[in-house]
């Protein structure tokens, strides 16, 4: 499975996936995983984006003003999350890779969508204590299953109505606490061995290089249309792993 030619694509793979992330801030797992998982077997493809996900999300996460308040609001959302994500990779070790890979490219299509549509759900507000809860343990399946962290907890902490930098701080958070127990559950089902371990670690160092490029080209590139393209680009791999599927 390691060839050289396919060590060269998991390294442009995560070069291309930081360097989105360096312009835009985000971007790194959903851009790695669409094109990880139309390459190779989906369940490799998730766990090669444990250690990358996690090394370039601690910065983002534990770094700013509001990472105690955070916890206080978010530990009901990221404590069910991170339960939930145990059970998720059980299923996915029990199920057909094709069917994940559909699944993934569905709600690749969905998150695309809706981030282009800017769409919005109203402010939980008095419903929060409860809400809180459900949604991180879907978003917890959903990660265990499929390896994606944004489906459903981008739209919910954007609900939130934190201020700018407490919600790329809260996304943060989420996105390292998910990639962690993700390793760890992985682990637990016998889908993360050693070698797709030190291939993950590996990993690490075309990302970093790929964040560095994105963010020293972050001012002259249009911030806004490049956002469309990747998002664009995000749909449009999704629908691909979901046709590929079916036909």
């Amino acid at each position: 499975m390691w060839s050289a030619d396919v060590l060269i694509l998991i390294a442009l793979v995560f070069l291309l996936a930081g360097f989105v992330k360096g312009v835009v801030g985000f971007g790194l797992p959903t851009v790695a995983l669409a094109l990880l998982a139309a390459t190779l077997e989906v369940k490799a493809a998730i766990a090669l984006l444990v250690v990358p996900a996690l090394a370039t999300n601690i910065w983002q996460a534990l770094i700013g003003n509001a990472l105690i308040s955070l916890l206080r609001r978010l530990w009901s959302f990221l404590l069910p999350a991170s339960i939930v994500i145990w059970f998720g990779a059980g299923v996915l070790a029990r199920s057909d890779a094709g069917l994940i890979t559909g699944l993934l490219g569905l709600l690749l299509c969905a998150y695309g969508a809706a981030a282009l549509a800017k769409l919005r759900i109203p402010e939980p507000g008095p419903r929060e204590p409860w809400l809180s809860p459900a949604v991180g343990a879907v978003n917890g399946l959903i990660t265990g299953l499929t390896g994606t962290f944004v489906v459903p907890s981008v739209i919910y902490l954007q609900a939130l109505k934190l201020p700018r930098d407490a919600l790329i701080q809260a996304m943060g958070l989420t996105y390292m606490v998910s990639s962690l127990m993700l390793g760890v559950a992985l682990g637990g089902h016998d889908l993360l061995s050693a070698e797709l371990g030190l291939v993950s670690a590996l990993s690490l160092a075309p990302a970093l290089l790929g964040m560095a490029m994105g963010q020293a080209l972050r001012k002259r590139l249009p911030e806004a249309r490049f956002r469309q393209v990747f998002l664009a680009a995000v749909v449009l791999l999704g629908l691909y792993l979901v046709l590929r599927q079916l036909f």
